[in-house]
């Protein structure tokens, strides 16, 4: 609306040159700073400086002008009808706005009137489209100030909602994971104590107890362990390691139980922490498998590598099985196997017959 009454005083013949048309030039100009200052700020003094600007604008028209012209018209409809009226939307239809607006509306009116009765210009016309233009500020600002809250209270609503589904699937992950650091250790010691701790040395089988219980005290402390090698879990996350520096913290974890595992392929290649975790727990959960189901106490893990992927190749010569025979729910390779490689973007390939031994593929990128 600003700039629309700077157009029409700017149009040959509609005010004097140079002062008076600067004059009113500068306070349209204040308005429109007044209207930005509005957006910036929460103060009262703003809407004021426009109101009082637009009304200084016609004020000097009166005193400037000496006959009506049809550009003199225009910018007072404009600056009565749009630069003061649009006040309303910015301010909003309040209990405490009511009376300034009423004053700003009476005194651009009633200016606008007596500067067209004074310069003999029309008048009829003039009001009408002033008062189109305050009927549409105020219905606009009523409609704002009406769906302005609903709209703050629907993205608040979202906002919430949003926070507690990500809550929720937060939550659910740290079950999971939890689920598989049981299984992983805790589950697996019990399996061997039902057992009486058959194939396990009574020393293996207390050592393997005790870090057991150490993670579970971390655990009720509130802590979130970070595994650093099969079986190990410590509280000091690191951001890349190299795969050679922990596959022998795994062999050794099942030489005490009593599977011996041999190694092939490279032992260098540099994994970042989150992938090498998943990578090895996994490849702990294969090798656990071999020791409980096989048969043997032998294992092969073949670890390979290209520019994008790591691979390890987990290999018995047990009694195999039939992979028709394993329940989908079956913890052990769905979720410490499966689904923790997924979660690094990486995936796993199960090949196994009866008498034929068991074969599985890991894969995590780089």
């Amino acid at each position: 609306m600003s700039v629309a009454a700077a157009l029409c005083v700017s149009l040959p013949g509609a005010l004097p040159f140079p002062i008076p048309y600067f004059a009113v030039l500068a306070c349209i100009a204040i308005a429109a700073v007044g209207y930005i200052r509005i957006r910036r700020s929460h103060s009262s003094i703003p809407p004021i400086i426009v109101a009082a600007a637009g009304l200084t604008a016609e004020g000097l028209i009166a005193v400037f002008v000496g006959a009506a012209n049809p550009a003199i018209t225009s910018a007072l409809v404009v600056i009565s009808g749009g630069v003061i009226a649009s006040v309303t939307v910015v301010v909003g239809i309040t209990r405490r706005s009511i009376a300034p607006l009423v004053c700003c509306f009476v005194v651009a009116v009633v200016g606008m009137t007596m500067i067209q009765t004074m310069t003999g210009g029309p008048i009829q016309r003039p009001i009408a489209v002033s008062l189109i233009g305050w009927a549409f500020c105020v219905t606009l600002a009523l409609w704002l100030g009406r769906m302005a809250p609903q709209t703050v209270r629907r993205i608040t609503s979202m906002g919430q909602a949003y926070h507690a589904e990500r809550q929720a699937s937060e939550a659910e992950a740290r079950r999971r994971q939890d689920a598989r650091l049981l299984h992983d250790t805790v589950l697996a010691t019990l399996t061997l104590l039902a057992h009486s701790g058959l194939g396990v040395h009574e020393h293996a089988l207390r050592e393997q107890a005790a870090e057991d219980a150490t993670l579970l005290r971390q655990l009720r402390m509130g802590l979130t362990p970070d595994p650093s090698s099969s079986g190990d879990y410590n509280l000091k996350p690191v951001n890349e390691s190299t795969l050679g520096n922990t596959l022998e913290s795994v062999k050794q974890r099942f030489r005490r139980m009593g599977l011996e595992v041999n190694w092939h392929g490279a032992g260098h290649v540099f994994l970042p922490s989150e992938t090498l975790d998943a990578f090895l727990l996994a490849l702990a959960e294969c090798l656990e498998n071999v020791r409980r189901h096989s048969g043997v106490d032998q294992a092969h893990v073949t670890i390979t590598d290209d520019d994008e992927t790591v691979r390890a190749m987990v290999t018995d010569a047990g009694v195999g099985f039939d992979l028709g025979t394993v329940e989908p729910s079956r913890l052990g390779f769905a979720e410490s196997i499966v689904a923790r490689l997924r979660d690094v973007g990486g995936n796993a390939r199960l090949f196994s017959s009866p008498g034929s031994g068991t074969t599985v593929v890991l894969e995590v990128p780089k």
